[in-house]
């Protein structure tokens, strides 16, 4: 691979995928608009990342890009023919404790549990890792829990 890619972005008017990338010999630094052609808001986002990744003319410039981040640029595109914002195709993307999964759609759900997924190998321990520790047992402190009235009943022969 003579090329490493930099930085990956979205074109929306031609729909696209621009790529800042290095020349490794050189040095030089390029960008690279590379058009999404037969792309609708119907589409499938993993099949248009995979068809582009593995394109002839564009392969060994998206070399360096996972197939994940082309997904979430074809999600984006898509989300903009379907006439959401960029803020709402991002806020997507990020996790919120505190929302309600369940009342999701199957398409944000995906995207929920992906990035879910993406934290969770990041935050993952592997046995090569030097910090690793095999039966590692932490003692977590105990809130005290409030009295019901039902706790302080006799207990009637039970």
């Amino acid at each position: 691979m003579s090329f490493e890619a930099k930085r990956c972005g979205v074109q929306f008017s031609p729909p696209s995928i621009v790529l800042i990338y290095q020349h490794k010999e050189t040095k030089d630094v390029r960008k690279r608009i590379i058009p999404v052609r037969n792309f609708s808001k119907y589409s499938d986002c993993s099949m248009a990342a995979e068809g582009l990744k593995n394109h002839p003319r564009h392969r060994e410039y998206l070399e360096g890009v996972s197939q994940s981040q082309l997904e979430k640029l074809h999600i984006i595109l898509r989300d903009h023919m379907q006439g959401l914002s960029l803020e709402h195709s991002l806020a997507s993307f990020r996790l919120d404790p505190d929302e309600d999964l369940n009342q999701l759609d199957d398409d944000k759900l995906a995207r929920k549990k992906g990035k879910m997924d993406e934290l969770f190998e990041k935050n993952r321990k592997h046995k090569d890792d030097p910090d690793f520790v095999y039966d590692l047992e932490m003692d977590f402190s105990k809130t005290t829990q409030e009295k019901c009235s039902w706790d302080e009943e006799p207990d009637d022969g039970f």
